[in-house]
């Protein structure tokens, strides 16, 4: 197990014991932002070595997975009950994906010494905001009323997380390996200690969101469990249709079967309202997240094994 899991852990342990340990508010926002901006400068650095011309499959590949994410989805989670819109919110958080687990993903992959594509946080920018947009469209083609896409669109490709991946992204492919050198120290040396304070805290916020999770019932368990492994399958094969290594694989795989809890709850606050944002905060930070960390990423390496 990697260490970083064991911080979660901690806080989980805390929040069930009573705990008053809290991480503040502003400490987490400052985490959020390091640990975006760092991903996207490793792979803006990785982008700068390679002809963009050869990551065009990958990029028309995610945008297009993460797009049809709702499609697929929302008809099975009205099967399970849930409301039309609801369906779609919680489409939206399963297609778009989780930086964090991407980042516990990588440092599993490390540990194990399984290689990787380095510029695979290309992926995770490309894959955060198509479902946001298209399970919206679903909801209000479905009679959810009317939105204000130009707003939306710029809420949502403008938002922190998007802005900071793709701003990293575009830094690290600019100005290369020799050129981000002097970031090293902050940005590269201390990160897995800063993902661990940042586990830490969703640990605390996950034990304070349990009661939800028993509020929801056996469905949200299905849901977290079962549509995260389906998704792992169709992301694991992509990744072998495009030819990455088995590390690539298990990371397109995680990116698949993971649920945003960052930026698919504000854009869902904005293009749908009506929907119920505790449903889709436990489904994907209180099942989905400590499911893939304990249980999924290890079975996605093992997955992308057999395939390869």
């Amino acid at each position: 197990m990697d260490v970083v899991v064991l911080f979660f852990g901690l806080g989980l342990a805390a929040r069930l014991a009573g705990s008053e340990l809290k991480v503040p508010q502003a400490l987490y926002e400052t985490l959020s932002i390091y640990l975006l901006l760092a991903i996207g400068l490793k792979g803006g650095v990785e982008i700068s070595r390679q002809p963009l011309q050869e990551l065009l499959p990958q990029v028309l590949a995610c945008l297009g997975f993460s797009l049809a994410v709702p499609f697929a989805a929302v008809p099975l989670l009205r099967r399970l009950g849930f409301s039309g819109v609801d369906s779609a919110s919680l489409a939206a958080h399963y297609g778009s994906v989780s930086v964090v687990t991407f980042a516990v993903a990588t440092s599993h992959l490390q540990q194990k010494g399984v290689g990787y594509e380095s510029h695979a946080a290309l992926w995770v920018a490309l894959m955060e905001a198509p479902a946001l947009l298209s399970a919206i469209f679903l909801a209000r083609r479905g009679g959810a009323g009317p939105v204000d896409w130009r707003h939306l669109s710029r809420d949502v490709l403008a938002g922190p997380s998007v802005m900071l991946l793709a701003g990293g992204l575009a830094i690290g492919a600019v100005m290369g390996e020799a050129g981000t050198a002097p970031l090293k120290a902050v940005f590269v040396d201390p990160f897995k200690g800063v993902l661990a304070l940042f586990m830490l805290e969703l640990g605390l916020v996950l034990g304070e969101r349990l009661a939800e999770v028993r509020r929801f019932g056996v469905r949200l368990l299905v849901l977290g469990t079962v549509l995260p492994l389906l998704l792992a399958v169709a992301g694991a094969v992509m990744g072998k249709l495009l030819g990455l290594s088995v590390g690539g694989v298990a990371l397109m795989a995680t990116l698949a079967a993971s649920a945003s809890y960052i930026a698919a709850p504000t854009a869902m606050r904005i293009g749908l309202p009506e929907a119920n944002a505790g449903l889709s905060i436990a489904a994907a930070l209180g099942v989905t997240f400590p499911f893939n960390i304990l249980l999924g990423i290890p079975l996605y390496l093992w997955l992308a094994g057999l395939l390869a």
